[in-house]
C-alpha cells in the first residue's frame, strides 16, 4: 500500500456552516471528514497551505495517503473535494479510509503517451480527441495505480480505443465494464482530419 504523502489534520468539535466559514476565515483551516471502514466518521480540520501544497501533485488525487489526526494515523483517499467558485479557497475535504482486504473504488486519471508519434497523427495527418481523462476502477488499496496509461503509437486514423482497450495494472478493474459491455465507453479517437485541398478557398 503506497502512502508516500503524509498530512496532517486535527479533530474538529464544532460542525455547522457558521463554524465552517470562521475555520477557515479565521484560522486558515479546511473543514473535513473522514469516513468508512465500519468505523464512526470524523470531523476534522486542515491547513490550508498544507493541502493546497499536497494537491499541486497529481498523484495526491490516486494515493493512499497517511492522516495524522491528533496524533492517531488512518490511511484514506481523498474522496471528495470543493472549492470556491471564484477564489483560490478550499470548503470541505471527504476522505475515505481504506483497509488491506477491501476494495475500493476510485477514480484514476489516464496518462496518454506515444501522441507526437501516433500512427493515425503522423501518417495520416489525423487529430487526436479525448473522450475520457480519468477511469473509475475497483481494486485493493495496495493495487492502486497512480495513473493509467493510454497508448497511441499504433492508433490508425479512424479507429477508437475503448476502455476494454487498456491494460489495466493486475488487480484493477473498470467499474464501468463490470455493469456488462455496453457500458466500454470510448476512451480517445484517431478522427480524420476536417477539410481538403478542395475546401481551400479560392484566389
Amino acid at each position: 500500500m503506497s502512502t508516500d504523502f503524509q498530512l496532517n489534520a486535527k479533530v474538529r468539535d464544532v460542525a455547522g456552516k457558521g463554524a465552517s466559514r470562521r475555520l477557515r476565515r479565521l484560522a486558515n483551516e479546511v473543514p473535513g471528514i473522514v469516513y468508512g471502514d465500519g468505523k464512526a466518521p470524523l470531523n476534522i480540520s486542515i491547513n490550508q497551505h498544507e493541502l493546497l501544497r499536497n494537491l499541486e501533485n497529481e498523484a495526491f488525487y490516486s494515493h493512499v495517503i497517511s492522516l495524522n489526526v491528533d496524533g492517531k494515523t488512518e490511511s484514506v483517499i481523498l474522496k471528495d473535494l470543493q472549492r470556491h467558485p471564484s477564489k483560490a479557497q478550499l470548503l470541505h475535504a471527504d476522505f475515505l479510509r481504506v483497509s488491506k482486504t477491501k476494495k475500493i473504488v476510485v477514480s484514476v486519471p489516464l496518462h496518454f503517451i506515444n501522441e507526437d508519434t501516433c500512427k493515425g497523427v503522423k501518417l495520416g495527418g489525423g487529430s487526436i480527441a479525448h473522450n475520457l481523462t480519468q477511469l473509475e476502477i475497483s481494486c485493493l488499496a495496495s493495487d492502486l495505480p497512480e495513473y493509467i496509461e493510454v497508448d497511441l503509437a499504433d492508433v490508425d486514423v479512424g479507429q477508437i480505443l475503448h476502455i476494454s482497450d487498456l491494460k489495466l495494472p493486475k488487480g484493477v478493474e473498470s467499474v464501468a465494464l463490470s455493469h456488462g459491455a455496453d457500458h466500454d465507453l470510448p476512451v480517445v479517437s484517431v478522427n480524420k482530419a476536417k477539410g481538403g485541398e478542395e475546401e481551400a478557398p479560392s484566389a
